[in-house]
């Protein structure tokens, strides 16, 4: 019987069983290599391929595999425990927020002086553009207008605002 790979099954399972040290006993092939071995399969030696015997830490690899295999799967990532493990936090460096709040308001107030006066009051002429052409282009939908005629209002809104608005205030106001 094939297994779909163009081996018979009895090939699969003769494979899957090595020869310990010594001879005499057999184990199953580990899925991991011991350092040794993994380096000694890099350089092609030989000891390191399939083929080779099974050593003592490849086993003890192929244990440790198994058992992160079976604590991942049993591990509850919802659990209460879980999260209990990250407490507590660390304390509140008071003194450094503190420091940073004022730094802030320092910093926002600065950018009030001169020119930085006007730019929060442009952003806001800005926004209350944009939210006028929204209510005239919902007032259109609402009069259920045919949509040529939608867009030919909304069109001549645009001019308007380009006429009265400066170009730099467009891209921020209406796309194209």
């Amino acid at each position: 019987m094939s297994n779909g790979k163009g081996r018979l099954a009895s090939d699969v399972v003769a494979d899957e069983w090595v020869t310990l040290p010594g001879g005499e006993l057999e184990g199953r092939r580990p899925k991991v290599l011991c350092a040794e071995h993994r380096r000694q399969s890099r350089l092609g030696t030989g000891l390191g391929e399939r083929s080779g015997a099974l050593c003592f830490e490849c086993h003890r690899a192929e244990l440790e595999r198994e058992r992160a295999l079976k604590a991942a799967g049993e591990l509850d990532t919802a659990s209460e425990a879980r999260f209990q493990s990250q407490l507590p936090f660390e304390p509140l460096n008071h003194a450094r927020l503190d420091m940073l709040k004022a730094a802030r308001a320092l910093a926002v107030s600065d950018a009030s002086k001169g020119p930085g006066q006007y730019a929060d009051k442009r952003r806001q002429a800005q926004i209350e553009a944009r939210h006028a052409l929204q209510a005239i282009s919902a007032g259109l939908r609402a009069r259920q207008l045919a949509p040529a005629v939608q867009a030919r209002a909304m069109a001549f809104a645009a001019h308007a605002a380009e006429l009265q608005l400066p170009d730099a205030w467009l891209p921020f106001v209406m796309s194209r």
